[in-house]
């Protein structure tokens, strides 16, 4: 496993480097597609472009994409040109993320889930992005543990190939101070293999479904027929939930249960996702919160409680299945924020991520990362003196 920690990926400068490259790169439909787009459509995007969690897309003016040869988690030679007749969701991932690539993933999912029989036509696919993981077993736990193992193909190979399509598709890869930075970029390209729209996914847990939706509805416009797109949400600013709202969660523990967060008194709240157990000993960890738990009631400290984020899982199902697999009861509750909007709403940029909050509902210290016991309640302490 690597000793780097992949993090959001490469800063706004670098990121607008790279589209200086590239043809059209206002966000929005460009004014060809506006002309025959549905006045909803219309209308989503015009919400849309206020929303700055979500990229609507930058046309490529459909220049051909670079061919890629590489082999995908199965160990399986792949190339992109063996999918002409398909719509393709090309991504850029880094094989241990857990900030924004997980992010990337479940909106393609989604999008593709969103189309119905017409996904059918519709591939999906990734390039490893982390130089330092670029193993099939390390593309293979990726796939497993976000739950698409049988639904994409996560294509790596050699630090050169990688490197090649990394340069063929303008992707920025650089370690900086341990972590890992990458361009999250995701293109669509239609079915004669040309470049139709490139997508920058935001630092948003709220936004994924959005996200989808806007990915949806372009590969409809491709599709024969264009296919129905299940879902036309709103594509405006979406609310989030802080730490001075009063929020009830679904509980991870008991089907009909809840969990609350909210003012009224101090409160550390962990952030984590099941897939952590690809990057770490989810498991050791989790139990380990425990003395925490044990060790907050001795001192006075702010209880403990976790928050699942659902919203990038396989399913609510996954994480209920994970926590009885622990085989020993946490002594804390833990939510699920199935919408990403508590995530959002307490600032959380990384997984795990904890945050100590006041009894008057404002954010005191956070923390990206997993800290011994000793360390968590030193910091804790100082933190709520």
């Amino acid at each position: 496993m690597s000793s780097f920690r992949a993090r959001v990926a490469l800063a706004a400068v670098a990121v607008l480097s790279v589209l200086g490259t590239l043809a059209g790169c206002s966000s929005g439909t460009p004014a060809a597609e506006n002309s025959t787009a549905a006045g909803g459509q219309a209308q989503a995007n015009t919400a849309g472009m206020s929303n700055p969690n979500l990229d609507l897309g930058s046309s490529l003016g459909m220049k051909q994409a670079p061919d890629v040869s590489l082999v995908n988690q199965f160990g399986q030679p792949m190339s992109l040109s063996q999918f002409r007749g398909k719509v393709v969701m090309l991504s850029f991932e880094d094989s241990e993320c857990t900030t924004v690539c997980p992010l990337t993933t479940q909106s393609m999912v989604e999008a593709k889930q969103l189309l119905g029989a017409a996904g059918d036509k519709v591939q999906l696919l990734g390039i490893d992005a982390n130089p330092d993981a670029t193993s099939v077993p390390d593309v293979l736990s990726y796939s497993r543990v976000h739950g698409m193992v049988n639904q994409w193909d996560f294509l790596t190979g050699s630090l050169t190939k990688l490197k090649a399509a990394w340069r063929a598709y303008d992707i920025a890869v650089q370690i900086e101070a341990g972590d890992i930075d990458h361009t999250p970029a995701l293109f669509v390209i239609d079915q004669q293999g040309r470049e139709r729209k490139l997508y920058l996914t935001q630092m948003a847990y709220s936004s994924v479904g959005q996200s989808a939706q806007v990915l949806a509805d372009e590969i409809a416009t491709l599709l024969p027929g264009h296919p129905h797109v299940a879902s036309q949400q709103s594509l405006a600013t979406i609310a989030t939930e802080g730490p001075a709202d009063h929020i009830t969660l679904p509980s991870a523990q008991t089907a009909a249960g809840t969990v609350a967060l909210g003012p009224g008194q101090p409160r550390l709240t962990m952030f984590f996702a099941t897939w952590l157990s690809e990057v770490s000993d989810l498991k050791s960890e989790l139990l380990a919160a425990n003395a925490y738990v044990a060790a907050a009631k001795r001192g006075g400290l702010p209880q403990l409680t976790a928050v699942d984020e659902t919203v990038v899982e396989p399913s609510a199902g996954v994480v209920r299945s994970y926590l009885k697999s622990l085989g020993t009861t946490l002594t804390y509750p833990v939510g699920l924020d199935t919408n990403g909007r508590v995530a959002d709403g307490y600032q959380v940029q990384d997984q795990p991520w904890f945050t100590l909050t006041s009894a008057s509902g404002k954010i005191v210290w956070s923390h990206d990362g997993w800290l011994p016991l000793s360390a968590l309640e030193a910091a804790v302490k100082h933190a709520a003196a």
